[in-house]
């Protein structure tokens, strides 16, 4: 037994040499620059990666390589789609529709849940099982938080929720601080009031109203047009700048301008539907969008007629802020439509990637800026306000 126990064993053929340190280091370079490459909207690429061997597994799973994988990319890719619909239209289906083959989570198994925004990662939900409370999901990770109400008997109401990290670039904010900035027309007294919730301190601020000052040229304008007035929150995807939180409200478009730090609301006129009558201002619809633009102004965008026009909201020398009208892009030719009376309207944007989302009869389009190129994502149906879902996806 001594004897045999001390002869030499041969190789089994089947077992690969383990490469010495420094070059199993290298290889894992090497491996980590091209997976580099592969493209974040179509992350299944990634995904199937990770399955090959442990090496590709232990270089995917490294947080050092999804940080670089993030800022070599720079832009989330969209990875689903939610909408909103007006209150008349009821709420749409309890679904993340995914736009890759990214295994995210499953939706929530929640009844009666609205969505209400997507933004930094994470998808704000409002929840009528028991008491109305709003849940904080990460379609990714599949974390979720509850938070309550602040307690403000609202008549309609839209929200927002975003990353808390101060200075975040929000390339991978998973699991981090963050706020939600809730806006309503209060019940009975019709008022727009607003207020802001902090994960860190698991509390609501107190909330504020906007000053009936702020809106009485839209009143009069309503009653000379023959409307009966009440300041209604319209349930679309607002923009968050900073330390504020843009909404719109239903009557000729005013946006709201929400400064969650310092608690404080003010109004803002929308932009001139004319662009060559400055100082005329006319009913848009109810189909416009408000964006964060490339040099984080704040945008807005909307259809007259058959092109799409967009502004952006810019300081002048003197300190004083305007609308300045940036682009008008022709849409006949590009975006197909079901019959002659079918016309295209906006119901959202990506931010970051520069992407405006066109709804017809035909369907729901993206219109990139920079390059004009339309892709469709989903079939003809009701749209109001579209919730992209944008996140890196790495396993």
């Amino acid at each position: 037994a001594g004897e045999f126990n001390s002869a030499p064993q041969s190789p089994n053929p089947h077992t690969k040499p383990s490469l010495p340190l420094p070059m199993a280091s290298l290889m894992d370079d090497v491996t980590a620059e091209i997976f580099l490459r592969l493209p974040p909207d179509e992350p299944e690429h990634l995904f199937r990666a990770a399955l090959v061997c442990k090496p590709w597994l232990r270089v995917l799973r490294d947080p050092s390589f999804r940080r670089r994988y993030s800022v070599f990319h720079r832009a989330p890719p969209l990875l689903g789609l939610l909408h909103r619909l007006q209150v008349f239209e009821g709420d749409p289906a309890a679904r993340l529709a995914p736009t890759t083959a990214a295994p995210l989570s499953p939706y929530p198994d929640l009844s009666r849940t609205r969505p209400l925004d997507c933004r930094h990662g994470r998808v704000l939900l409002h929840v009528g099982v028991g008491a109305w409370h709003f849940v904080v999901w990460d379609p990714v990770t599949g974390e979720q938080h509850r938070l309550p109400e602040p307690g403000i008997p609202w008549l309609i109401y839209t929200a927002a929720v975003f990353c808390a990290v101060p200075g975040c670039d929000h390339l991978d904010c998973h699991g981090g601080p963050f706020r939600v900035v809730f806006l309503v027309t209060e019940d009975c007294t019709d008022l727009v009031k607003a207020a802001v919730y902090s994960s860190e301190t698991g509390a609501w601020s107190t909330p504020v109203t906007m000053d009936a000052g702020c809106d009485v040229q839209h009143r009069r304008d309503a009653i000379a047009a023959g409307f009966y007035y009440t300041p209604y929150v319209q349930p679309r995807r607002g923009a968050v700048i900073g330390d504020e939180a843009y909404f719109t409200l239903r009557w000729g478009n005013p946006v709201v301008k929400y400064n969650w730090s310092k608690n404080r609301i003010s109004m803002i006129d929308p932009p001139t539907k004319d662009v060559y009558k400055p100082g005329v201002r006319k009913e848009y619809g109810n189909h416009v969008a408000l964006m964060v633009m490339e040099d984080s102004s704040l945008g807005f965008a909307c259809v007259e007629g058959s092109s799409l026009h967009l502004w952006s909201r810019k300081v002048n020398a003197q300190g004083d802020a305007g609308w300045v009208h940036c682009r008008a892009i022709l849409l006949e030719s590009v975006i197909p439509v079901a019959s002659s009376d079918d016309k295209p309207f906006v119901v959202g944007c990506a931010e970051g990637v520069g992407v405006i989302f066109v709804s017809t009869g035909a369907g729901l389009f993206t219109i990139k800026l920079d390059s004009g190129l339309v892709k469709k994502v989903a079939e003809s149906g009701v749209y109001f306000s579209v919730l992209p879902y944008m996140s890196f996806y790495t396993p």
